[in-house]
């Protein structure tokens, strides 16, 4: 049985997809983490199914293995899904009330994940740069939030819908206590 239909958990769904990404790639251990710019210690647990890590690392790592984000989380699934509110795999930001469950991945001839977001205010949730090419689309569905590219964001209303290139610095900000929108990510 391949390692994603063996995992429980979203620690273990990480490591087995970074195992099998990074031989994918043909890269060590030390190449990846240099690329991702962190240290190779901290990949080696995340290989072994230790650790924590924020979205942070895992997005610098998907970049550094030329991956969707998805990837990490997404064993095969039935074709009639039901993701309920507050079920999913969860990763948290490291310094803001960000949270991030993804609902659906990209199929294989497709590049696209789409992510329910949650935020508080307080802290907002700045992102590097995703592969190139990459375009993320935001639709708020309640609170209020600023997103959209780090020099010039948006203020958001629920319902309202935002778009903007994900390969530049980016943002999303709560501005109001329950502040959560529909995420979706499209890699070209």
């Amino acid at each position: 049985m391949p390692d994603e239909q063996k995992v429980a958990t979203p620690q273990a769904a990480i490591a087995a997809s970074l195992r099998r990404e990074r031989a994918r790639a043909g890269l060590s251990l030390t190449e990846v983490a240099n690329r991702a710019g962190i240290a190779k210690s901290t990949l080696s647990q995340l290989e072994s199914g230790a650790g924590n890590p924020s979205i942070e690392t895992l997005w610098a790592l998907c970049v550094a293995l030329d991956m969707p984000f998805s990837r990490l989380l997404d064993p095969p699934r039935p074709s009639v899904q039901v993701i309920r509110a507050g079920e999913g795999p969860v990763v948290a930001a490291e310094a803001s009330d960000y949270r991030a469950t993804l609902l659906a991945a990209s199929p294989p001839n497709a590049r696209r994940d789409l992510f329910r977001v949650t935020a508080e205010p307080g802290h907002a949730r700045t992102s590097e740069p995703h592969m190139p090419g990459a375009v993320e689309h935001v639709l708020l569905a309640a609170g209020r939030a600023r997103a959209g590219l780090v020099a010039s964001p948006v203020e958001l209303r629920p319902g309202d819908y935002i778009s903007y290139p994900a390969d530049v610095v980016h943002v999303f900000e709560a501005l109001e206590s329950g502040t959560w929108a529909t995420l979706m990510v499209e890699y070209t």
